[in-house]
This record gives structure tokens, C-alpha cells and sequence, in this order.
């Protein structure tokens, strides 16, 4: 199921491509206010995470923002920790994550993923502090708590702003995201 845009009193944000039986769900912190506006997944052409993705092999062929929806059907889907469209992550408050993180569990439990995998340490934290109540130390990598049947990796953030990683270390980490997706 791909669901259209949601519209709220307050924003537009992404739909979610959500479907039962999705190999790989990515999970960002939220979407930026770019994407929100041209609908589709990493739009910003700043950001990194499609040329990475397609570096890794986690398809066959090249994938653009504009064909997110497509990956469905190889088994890979996307949504986000909280759906309220920022600037920058720092953009977010502590209710946008009260109020959107248990909505994502919900999904995880429903859709039920193989992988569940996180874009960046603060999101999964975000997650596990609103969605599971918890506060734990975050490593990049396959994680060893699950969310219902869903097991978690976690990969840097592809944004722009994390200079920490060069394009080549995130192709790196979404190939071992695909060998994980393997096992």
C-alpha cells in the first residue's frame, strides 16, 4: 500500500511506501521541507542518499528520488520517525516525536519488515525514547533489540550536514545493510 499525501491542518508531509512483506524499511528523521513539497523520499539533490544507494547494489539498476515509490516492488519501502516536514532535523520539538513515534511502531508491527533501518543515530534514538520509552547509546549497525518481528540497523544520516561520512562510507554502510538484509 502506498498511501497519498497526508494533509493536517498544519502541513503536507510524504506518503509512506508501506506494504507486508518489505525486505528493507527505511526510517528518516522526517521529511525535509523540500521533499515534502515534490513528494518524494531524499529529493533534495544535496542530499546523498540515492547516489549512495545506488553504489551499494541494493537494486540492480539506478534509482532516482522520483522512483521511490517503484523500489515497492523489490521489497524496499520508506517512512519516517515523525512526519512533520523541517529545514533541518533540529527543526523537530519533543512533541513531534511524542506524538509520531508510536504511529511508526504501529506500522512496523503491522507491516512487518525483515529490516527496519534507521537514517542516523538521532533517529533511532528519537524512536526508542518516544516510541519504546527507553534511552540507550545508539552504534551504527544491526542492532540487537527488535521491534516486534523487525530487526534494526542503523546507518549515518545521509543529510548533507553530516559531513562525518563521505559518499563512499555511506555506500559502504548500505552494503552492509544489504548483507544484513541477506541473512
Amino acid at each position: 500500500m502506498s498511501a497519498s499525501s497526508k494533509a493536517t491542518e498544519e502541513f503536507v508531509t510524504l506518503p509512506d511506501h508501506l506494504r507486508e512483506g518489505l525486505n528493507i524499511l527505511f526510517v528518516g528523521l522526517n521529511p525535509s521541507e523540500y521533499s515534502a513539497e515534490v513528494g518524494h523520499y531524499f529529493a533534495n539533490p544535496r542530499n546523498r542518499f540515492w547516489p549512495a544507494f545506488n553504489m551499494s547494489g541494493l537494486v540492480a539498476r539506478p534509482v532516482s528520488s522520483e522512483e521511490d515509490a517503484t523500489l515497492l516492488a523489490d521489497g524496499i519501502g520508506f517512512t519516517d520517525v515523525a512526519k512533520r516536514p523541517t529545514p533541518m532535523g533540529s527543526g523537530l520539538r519533543a512533541a513531534d516525536f511524542r506524538e509520531w513515534a508510536p504511529v511508526l511502531k504501529e506500522k512496523i508491527v503491522r507491516f512487518e519488515p525483515k529490516l527496519v533501518c534507521f537514517h542516523g543515530s538521532m533517529a533511532y534514538k528519537a524512536y526508542l525514547q518516544h516510541g519504546e520509552g527507553v534511552k540507550e547509546q545508539v552504534q551504527l549497525g544491526l542492532q540487537d533489540r527488535i521491534i516486534g518481528a523487525s530487526a534494526v540497523f542503523v546507518v549515518p544520516n545521509p543529510s548533507p550536514a553530516n559531513a562525518k561520512y563521505s559518499l563512499n562510507d555511506l555506500a559502504e554502510w548500505y552494503g552492509r545493510l544489504r548483507e544484513a538484509s541477506k541473512r
